[in-house]
């Protein structure tokens, strides 16, 4: 079996947990591979890369049967970015802190190794935010599992951000942008912003703005069949868009709309796994300092 090794950048203190998912690796008999950012990222520690490949294009991705994404969940966002239409199944070990996507922790690794090794994982397919625009914007990267956000620039004033439900007017946003997020993306930028949290299978879009001008102005759940698309208006004549940590400045005549990806993100989940109670433990729900 194929495995590739990804990851941006390591604080010292977890080079001894990737160490140890290298013999683990070994040992079970995977043809290990490595990212450019992954070789990058531990050209300081003095480790031995014999038996490693390094891939050096996209296009070898697909020749992998198993994409490890090392870090937090904005390292496994840069995954989906790689692995795209390869629909390659992604294992997020978790160095960062909340862990959303990326699920493993780093103490797990051993359990990890033997759940891919005897394949009795499970995954989940997550839906994907896709950018259709008048200019190629992110260089064929044109699709998210987070969200796309419209956003004003630096320190600009607010944009008023026009927006239809497939063809049909909904409403024009005051604010200082807009998010169109994934179920999954719900977790993310649009949660920090008042939007709902939503479940992983769900099959919607959350249209959440940022710092509207109008209070009465709430986030929508709509249908992820449907086409969403804007038209933006500001001061400066140019706004900031983005998929997941992918951002870009753009004119404000180019057209922009939203749709559904044809393809999903394949993540690799334990059997033990459960959603709510990664919110439970990341929220902090039911928790009460006063015990």
């Amino acid at each position: 079996m194929k495995v590739i090794l990804h990851g941006i950048g390591f604080a010292p203190e977890f080079k001894p947990y990737i160490v140890q998912l290298i013999h683990l690796l070994r040992d079970q008999g995977f043809s290990l591979y490595i990212t450019q950012k992954f070789k990058k990222s531990i050209a300081n520690w003095d480790l031995s890369l014999l038996g490693f490949q390094e891939v050096e294009a996209r296009e070898e991705v697909k020749e992998m049967d198993v994409f490890i994404s090392i870090g937090g969940d904005g390292t496994l966002l840069d995954a989906v970015s790689l692995v795209g239409d390869y629909e390659i199944p992604i294992m997020g070990i978790n160095t960062g802190r909340l862990g959303f996507l990326a699920t493993i922790a780093k103490d797990d690794l051993k359990h990890a190794v033997k759940v891919l090794a005897e394949k009795t994982y499970d995954l989940e397919s997550r839906s994907l935010v896709r950018l259709e625009a008048g200019a190629d914007i992110f260089q064929g990267i044109n699709f998210g599992l987070n969200e796309f956000t419209i956003h004003k620039r630096d320190t600009s004033s607010m944009i008023t951000v026009h927006t239809y439900i497939d063809g049909e007017y909904l409403n024009s946003y005051w604010a200082d942008g807009l998010i169109v997020s994934t179920p999954t993306g719900s977790t993310g930028y649009s949660l920090s912003c008042g939007g709902p949290l939503i479940s992983p299978m769900a099959k919607n879009f959350v249209i959440t703005p940022v710092s509207p001008h109008n209070l009465n102005v709430r986030p929508m759940v709509v249908s992820d069949e449907s086409e969403i698309s804007f038209k933006i208006e500001g001061r400066s004549g140019k706004f900031l868009v983005s998929l997941d940590s992918r951002s870009t400045a753009i004119d404000a005549s180019i057209g922009l709309k939203i749709k559904k990806e044809s393809f999903v993100a394949k993540l690799v989940k334990c059997h033990d796994y459960s959603f709510f109670d990664t919110l439970r433990q990341k929220l902090n729900w039911g928790f009460d300092m006063r015990n």
